[in-house]
């Protein structure tokens, strides 16, 4: 198995690094007594069920943090599982100024000072940093590039997790989603709902579809937002996104949405960096309008 530890000083990113390892898939645990590593570690492999795991250790530990040297080389020698150490830094005085801002105490500071509290954490920590197979600065790191850095230097690529996108389809008329992180709105497109035979059908239906993409609008529509989605998946992959939701609205949610969606989700499925679904809201909605309703120009869709 695979056992990352991730320690380092208080305030320099370990909950973010945790997130990316979590986000890959692997098993996280938090603020782990370093006494208990090598049971952690032996109780995964017996088991077998995890074949990745990170735990974070540091002087939030106590008395017990001075024992993560030893157990570290217990595991290697019993278990015959090297950990890997992840060890983040910054400088005093961006610790300084984080303390500052989230307003909470150092694990070390006691009735002292933040910055006592950071000199007695760095002295303590040296000897791990020394033996740490990866030590990244994060004082000039915003939180998307310590994740990208942590991605690029502990991930495996074949063990990197595909980025989830979901198509949504939806009707305006019905609200547009809440979670969607990117939406286009679709209804200058042709409504097929005026189509006596496709009124009743959806755009999953082969002439719906047909219908929908022969339109003027949707050949200049389509070429531009497949461009704008191939430059954009890449770089949500390359932040460490984990999951993008796309909304695709119409009026009513049945035809043109339905389609486009189709389309898109079609695009991007197989490729290896996304795991691709589609989700159509609005689809089993009525085509009926309602009263108040019934003088909009786009109709039900």
């Amino acid at each position: 198995m695979e056992l990352t530890v991730i320690t380092g000083m208080s305030g320099a990113g370990k909950s973010q690094a945790m997130g990316v390892f979590e986000d890959a898939g692997w098993y996280v645990v938090d603020n782990l007594p370093p006494r208990l590593l090598t049971d952690l570690a032996r109780l995964f492999v017996t088991e077998g069920h995890v074949a990745r795991a990170a735990v974070v250790c540091d002087i939030r530990g106590g008395a017990f943090f001075a024992d993560l040297g030893e157990q570290l080389q217990i595991t290697a020698t019993q278990l015959g599982v090297t950990p890997r150490i992840l060890f983040l830094e910054a400088r005093d005085e961006i610790l300084l100024n984080r303390y500052r801002e989230t307003r909470r105490r150092h694990p070390l500071a006691g009735a002292g000072t933040v910055h006592e509290g950071i000199r007695q954490e760095r002295a303590i920590l040296g000897d791990i940093r020394e033996v740490a197979e990866v030590v990244i600065d994060t004082s000039d790191l915003t939180i998307w590039d310590l994740r990208r850095t942590i991605v690029e230097s502990m991930i495996d690529p074949e063990a990197r997790q595909r980025m989830q996108v979901l198509f949504v389809s939806f009707g305006f008329k019905h609200g547009a989603p809440s979670d969607a992180d990117l939406i286009f709105d679709v209804r200058f497109i042709t409504n097929p709902h005026y189509i006596p035979e496709f009124a009743p059908l959806t755009g999953l239906d082969a002439g719906v579809a047909d219908f929908v993409f022969s339109a003027p609008e949707a050949k200049g529509f389509l070429p531009r937002v497949e461009s704008l989605l191939d430059f954009l998946l890449p770089a949500y992959v390359a932040e460490g996104k984990s999951h993008l939701v796309i909304g695709i609205g119409c009026t009513g949610g049945r035809h043109r949405s339905v389609a486009i969606s189709e389309r898109l989700a079609q695009r991007y499925r197989g490729r290896p960096q996304f795991e691709v679904g589609v989700s159509h809201r609005d689809i089993g909605r009525s085509t009926l309008l309602a009263p108040e309703d019934a003088d909009l120009s786009q109709g039900a869709d």
